[in-house]
C-alpha cells in the first residue's frame, strides 16, 4: 500500500453506530496525533450525516488536548440543523474518555449568487520548485535530531508538498518578511467525491500555515527547537470547487503574534487562479525557557 491509499483509509471512518465513528492515527515526526488528520477526520465524520447535493463550506475547530497516536479516536457527530439550504453539524472527538478536538462544520446546497474574488499572488510554476526529498536532507544538520527529516518525509508522503521560498528551518536565525508560499497536491489522483478533495485540503492546512509567524521572527520550529508549539483553533473557508490531486498554491501570512500565540492566514488558489479557500488558524507560539533557543518542540505546547 502507498503512502496516498494509506491515507485514505486513515480517512475512511468506521461507523460504529449512527453517527458515532472511529477513526485510527498514523505514525507521526511528533509524538502526539497530527492536528490535519484529527480535523480532516471530524469533518470526513460530520459529511457522512449530511445529503450528498451539499457541500462543505465552512469548519471552526479548536484543539482541546493532544491526542494519543496509539489510541483510536471517537468521533460523535451532533445534527444541529438541516434547513432548507444550509445543514450543520458538530462534531466532537474523544480518547480516553476526554474531548481532544471540537469541530462544527456547515455544508450547502449549491445556488447562484454574486462573484468575485481577491487575484492569485504571482509564484513560480510548482514544477519548477524542489520536491521536500530534494530539500529535507539538506538541513537534517539544523534539526535537533538529524533524524527528523526522515520522519517528516515519511509522514508528508501522500503530499506533494513544495516551497516556494526557504523553509522556516532553512533560515533559522534572520527574520523575514510574515509571509510563506507553498505549492501542494495530492501524491497520486483522487476519487470524484466532493466531500473527499475537501478533507484532504483540510488534512494538509494545518502542515505550513504558522510558517509565515516563525519567519517573521527567525525562528526555524520545533524540529530545530527553537519553539514550543501546538495548533489552538483552525477554521477554513471553501468558496469554489477544486481538486486536492491537482496544485494548490497555498499563499499564508501572519498579521501578529503576541501573548505566546501567533496568528496565520490564508489564501488557497487552483493553477488556474480560482480562489477556492481561506484558512485562518492561531497558535501557541512559545520560546523555549531553558535558553533562547534549544530543545523544546515536540510537545503539546499548551496547558
Amino acid at each position: 500500500m502507498n503512502a496516498l491509499e494509506s491515507l485514505l483509509e486513515l480517512l475512511d471512518l468506521e461507523r460504529i453506530e449512527e453517527d458515532i465513528f472511529r477513526g485510527l492515527s498514523r505514525s507521526a515526526a511528533i509524538p502526539r496525533v497530527y492536528g490535519g488528520q484529527v480535523a480532516a477526520q471530524a469533518l470526513v465524520a460530520a459529511g457522512r450525516t449530511v445529503p450528498a447535493d451539499r457541500s462543505a463550506h465552512s469548519l471552526h475547530s479548536y484543539f482541546l488536548r493532544a491526542g494519543d497516536p496509539g489510541a483510536p479516536i471517537v468521533y460523535t457527530v451532533d445534527r444541529i440543523r438541516d434547513g432548507r439550504s444550509f445543514t450543520t453539524r458538530r462534531v466532537v472527538a474523544v480518547q480516553h474518555g476526554q474531548p481532544i478536538f471540537h469541530l462544527s462544520a456547515s455544508f450547502q446546497a449549491y445556488e447562484e449568487g454574486l462573484e468575485h474574488q481577491a487575484p492569485m499572488p504571482a509564484a513560480p510554476d510548482p514544477e519548477s520548485l524542489p520536491t521536500a526529498a530534494e530539500t529535507l536532507p539538506r538541513y537534517a544538520d539544523r534539526f535537533v535530531d538529524p533524524s527528523v527529516a526522515g520522519l517528516l518525509l515519511e509522514a508528508r508522503a501522500a503530499v506533494d508538498l513544495r516551497y516556494v521560498d526557504a523553509p522556516p528551518y532553512a533560515t533559522a536565525g534572520q527574520p523575514r518578511e510574515a509571509r510563506s508560499q507553498v505549492w501542494f497536491r495530492t501524491a497520486g489522483k483522487l476519487a470524484d467525491d466532493p466531500l473527499l478533495h475537501v478533507c484532504l485540503a483540510t488534512y494538509v492546512s494545518d502542515m505550513t500555515l504558522l510558517d509565515s509567524v516563525l519567519l517573521a521572527h527567525g525562528r526555524g520550529g520545533w524540529a530545530t527547537g527553537d519553539i514550543v508549539g501546538a495548533s489552538l483553533d483552525h477554521a477554513m473557508w471553501f468558496h469554489r470547487p477544486f481538486r486536492a490531486d491537482e496544485w494548490l498554491l497555498y499563499d499564508q501570512t501572519s498579521p501578529s503574534a503576541s501573548g505566546g500565540r501567533g496568528l496565520g492566514q490564508a489564501r488557497i488558489h487552483t493553477q488556474d487562479g480560482r480562489l477556492a479557500i481561506s484558512v485562518i488558524q492561531e497558535g501557541v507560539m512559545r520560546v523555549p525557557r531553558e535558553s533562547g533557543t534549544g530543545r523544546g518542540g515536540s510537545g503539546a505546547g499548551r496547558d
